[in-house]
């Protein structure tokens, strides 16, 4: 405590154990965290340099946070470690409507971004359901994705350049501010995804999309998921490219509507939200509804104006809330896989959670194939955790049989590290903690996480 005081300002450190114990996890369930020794929360590069450096002197394990909205458990501690909270270097440095980009602090929220990008005629498109309260440096940490990956892609795509303070402290800045580059090794792609274990950032260069015209939206309804899948893969094969592609199952539909009363079509199996932001989107909706007929769509309900369009949108972000509310503790996967495939990731879960006895519901990004399983349980019943355990490992295990991968955009941190193992296989294991060992040679950076 002594030596972080020595370069920091006494409000940066909380020692508080009501208060440390509160920056002990994110929102994973099934991952074990300790009791943190010190939260830090610098404002500064420099102060988190005198952290990295304390530590490294110290040997003192650290754990670099966001909002703690992940869940994988990357940004839980452990006994005795600093805690490392990036929330208030929240200032978005600059924006620069002539290249594009945008500079900002890993503090910054997501949603706060997108905002302050439009009122220069801009758009920053990753967009994860927690939009509202997650950070950058938390999405870029995750390489998370949302609602508009389908047409927009994920983080990864819009990390031009990072500043990040490793482990003993030095700074490194990778990348580049220019439309173009390929100077070098692309270290900007190793940071993101890699969970505060290869180094803190403290900086991004983000790019920018002219901001699109105003979306519309529209519901399908299908008797069964599979006639629901097969209309993605029909859209996706007639070269559509909708701004979003979303799926959600009976289950969550029923949940959604038990918790904000929206009115969604309880006696659908299956129902499929677009939208697109074109120059007429009107005219690609009837196109994607013809398609969605064709499939076997029951209804083809197009919303009539952006407000209607914004509420589709919101009970899909609700999924997730709306599921907790069954048994008040959820699980949630997120195995991505081929589209071709989608429809046997889809029935293979049912058949899991008919196995297992649990309600399972799945919503998904349906135009890139990645599904959220999302295991609902009683914690206090020692025979529904096992099964929760056992459900959720089957869905991983099925989503790499099928060709996919145990995470598409919410991290391995604690949660997954046994199953990323299997997918990488013993040279891709070997070769990543040889890159982990460089970066992190004592092992201090978020130990135990990812590898």
């Amino acid at each position: 405590m002594e030596r972080l005081r020595s370069g920091l300002p006494d409000e940066a450190v909380v020692t508080d154990p009501d208060v440390t114990a509160s920056y002990a996890n994110d929102m994973a369930s099934f991952c074990a965290s300790g009791t943190p020794a010190v939260v830090v929360l610098p404002r500064t590069v420099e102060q988190v340099r005198h952290v990295m450096r304390t530590a490294t002197e110290l040997r003192v394990p650290v754990v670099p946070q966001g909002a703690r909205t992940g869940l994988s458990g990357a940004a839980n501690a452990g006994d005795g470690w600093i805690v490392l909270s990036l929330v208030k270097m929240d200032r978005v440095l600059a924006i620069d409507p002539v290249d594009r980009t945008a500079v900002v602090e890993p503090g910054v929220v997501n949603a706060v971004l997108s905002r302050a990008v439009a009122e220069h005629g801009l758009y920053y498109p990753p967009d994860p359901s927690s939009w509202e309260q997650c950070t950058i440096g938390g999405n870029i940490g995750t390489g998370s994705g949302g609602l508009c990956c389908v047409k927009y892609g994920v983080t990864a795509e819009y990390v031009l350049g990072l500043d990040v303070v490793l482990a003993d402290g030095r700074l490194l800045r990778t990348g580049r501010r220019t439309a173009k580059g390929v100077a070098g090794y692309d270290l900007t792609r190793l940071i993101v995804g890699s969970e505060g274990s290869l180094g803190v950032v403290v900086r991004a260069v983000l790019a920018l999309k002219p901001a699109p015209a105003g979306q519309l939206a529209v519901a399908a309804e299908f008797p069964s998921v599979r006639a629901a899948c097969d209309a993605v893969c029909a859209i996706m094969a007639r070269g559509h490219a909708p701004s979003l592609l979303e799926l959600m199952d009976r289950t969550t539909i029923r949940a959604v509507n038990d918790l904000a009363r929206m009115g969604l079509p309880e006696t659908t199996e299956a129902l499929l939200l677009a939208a697109y932001d074109t120059p007429d989107p009107a005219a690609d909706l009837a196109a994607l509804g013809e398609l969605c007929t064709a499939a076997g769509a029951t209804a083809v309900v197009p919303a009539e104006d952006a407000a209607e369009s914004e509420m589709l949108l919101q009970a899909r972000r609700l999924a997730l809330t709306a599921l907790e509310r069954i048994t008040g503790t959820t699980m949630i996967d997120d195995v991505a896989v081929p589209r071709s495939r989608l429809a046997d990731m889809l029935d293979g879960v049912a058949a899991i959670a008919d196995r297992h006895a649990l309600v399972i519901g799945v919503c998904a990004h349906a135009g890139d194939g990645n599904t959220h399983p999302i295991v609902c349980f009683d914690p206090g019943d020692p025979e529904a955790v096992r099964h929760a355990r056992e459900s959720f490992d089957e869905i991983m295990a099925l989503g790499l049989e099928l060709g996919g991968t145990i995470t598409g955009e919410h991290g391995v941190g604690v949660l997954k590290k046994e199953w990323l193992a299997r997918e990488l296989g013993p040279v891709g294991l070997e070769l990543q903690r040889g890159i982990k060992a460089v970066f992190d040679p004592l092992g201090i950076l978020n130990p135990g996480k990812v590898l």
